[in-house]
């Protein structure tokens, strides 16, 4: 899923319909850790704003959500290195790359992933 679905997801913003919220939490997601990276620098530039330390987020999120993390690996960095440029920004592009790999849909609001041939749930 990407960045703002797993935002919304946990903070209970009504962007998440029940429909996609049940769907999140009885099926297999899984959170990339660029998905991760892109909420550190969104805190660091004040984009976004918790109760507690990054650190204590993310630990805390870990255990509440259950949602596994998915580390980068060179064949995600390959891959995102032979995308077409329809879209600029570098975690969406390892999103992409990623689903392309793994043969995994995107959980997302965000009809740009849909200029690649990957599945967007949403």
């Amino acid at each position: 899923m990407d960045v703002y679905t797993f935002i919304w997801f946990i903070m209970g913003n009504p962007r998440i319909n029940n429909s996609i919220r049940t769907q999140i939490e009885h099926n297999e997601n899984i959170l990339s850790i660029a998905s991760v990276w892109e909420t550190a620098v969104k805190h660091s530039i004040s984009k976004l704003n918790f109760n507690v330390s990054f650190a204590e987020f993310v630990e805390q999120q870990i255990v509440i959500t259950g949602i596994p993390l998915m580390p980068i690996a060179i064949k995600h960095i390959l891959i995102v290195s032979q995308l077409p440029l329809h879209h600029r920004d570098s975690f969406d592009r390892m999103l992409i790359a990623k689903a392309i790999v793994e043969s995994i849909p995107i959980v997302s609001a965000d009809t740009i992933f849909d200029t690649y041939l990957i599945q967007r749930l949403w």
